[in-house]
């Protein structure tokens, strides 16, 4: 309980909110349609009663209405030359649709963004939303073992494995995320090359949801840095705690007795080309110490053993 006391709280509660940031974050990115943005150039239309901007306007000669010629036989003269032939409309683009502005009235024209994109690409365009959505549930699998961390106060070792379990999860959920947003930008501009004429841009960049989608990647290896270095600091701190407490209880032992223990627990947790000491060579110690009490004088008590064994092998 000491040592759950001691946890660094703040830590812990900082790798949450970014855990967190990065879940909303990347779920919004992956529902938004902003991950591209641009124009599309296409040629106007002839000026009507419903479209008024935006278009090519046609003289309307005066006998036009007491002519028997439909408008259909008539033939129209545009001015108009260069650029200003053509309209530029606004689109965006995410990786589920892909919408643009009608010409004919206010409301967007969407399209799905997999069937717009070269047959030859779509089967990456998979891999990467399959990635994203691998992406989401591991960091929605973080955050639920760092909440169960915070609010688990019984046992400091389940602590610590669910601080383990959830620091690899951000990581794994960090790189699909990485590899996610390139797929998705490889395709999107191998779409602006070899997609449909009536869709190919004539200029574009990011939009807010890709920006949104790379700050979520990198909350989430905030995350993951900083659930790693509590737990590492945790394991770094029971361990010197557990040595203190050894320390503090050989105050009270013999000379000999404190040299034997620390041996013991210098051999537990200091590396050495060694093998470990077992229990069992203790008990041969104390073993031996016996045998020479009872081949030597009566009266000597064992504590004089002892010393005397210890000083012909130093610790």
């Amino acid at each position: 309980m000491e040592l759950l006391k001691g946890l660094p709280w703040r830590r812990a509660f900082l790798a949450v909110i970014l855990n967190l940031l990065a879940l909303s974050l990347s779920t919004t990115a992956l529902l938004g349609s902003y991950w591209c943005t641009g124009t599309q150039k296409v040629p106007k239309p002839l000026c009507g009663k419903s479209k008024a901007t935006k278009c090519i306007g046609v003289p309307v000669p005066p006998d036009a209405g007491a002519s028997n010629v439909s408008s259909q036989d008539v033939v129209h003269y545009s001015w108009e030359t260069g650029d200003d032939r053509f309209a530029f409309k606004y689109f965006h683009t995410g990786m589920w649709l892909s919408c643009e502005e009608s010409m004919e009235g206010p409301e967007e024209k969407c399209r799905s963004f997999i069937e717009l994109s070269p047959p030859a690409e779509r089967g990456i365009l998979w891999l990467s939303l399959g990635s994203e959505m691998l992406y989401i549930s591991l960091l929605l699998i973080s955050f639920i073992l760092l909440m169960v961390e915070m609010l688990h106060t019984g046992n400091p070792v389940c602590g610590l494995k669910l601080n383990a379990f959830a620091a690899v999860s951000s990581v794994l959920s960090g790189l699909l995320g990485m590899v996610a947003h390139m797929m998705y930008t490889q395709v999107f501009q191998a779409t602006v090359n070899l997609g449909p004429e009536d869709w190919r841009p004539h200029s574009w960049d990011y939009g807010w949801a890709f920006y949104m989608a790379w700050a979520s990647f990198t909350c989430c290896m905030a995350s993951a840095v900083t659930t790693l270095n509590t737990y590492t600091k945790t394991v770094l701190e029971f361990k010197r705690n557990h040595i203190k407490g050894y320390d503090g209880s050989f105050k009270d032992q013999p000379q000999h007795h404190q040299c034997f223990l620390r041996q013991q627990i210098s051999s537990y947790y200091e590396p050495q080309d060694k093998p470990l000491h077992s229990v069992s060579e203790g008990v041969d110690f104390y073993s031996a110490l016996q045998q020479k009490v009872l081949q030597r004088e009566p009266e000597l008590e064992l504590d004089e053993v002892l010393g005397q064994t210890i000083g012909e092998d130093r610790c």
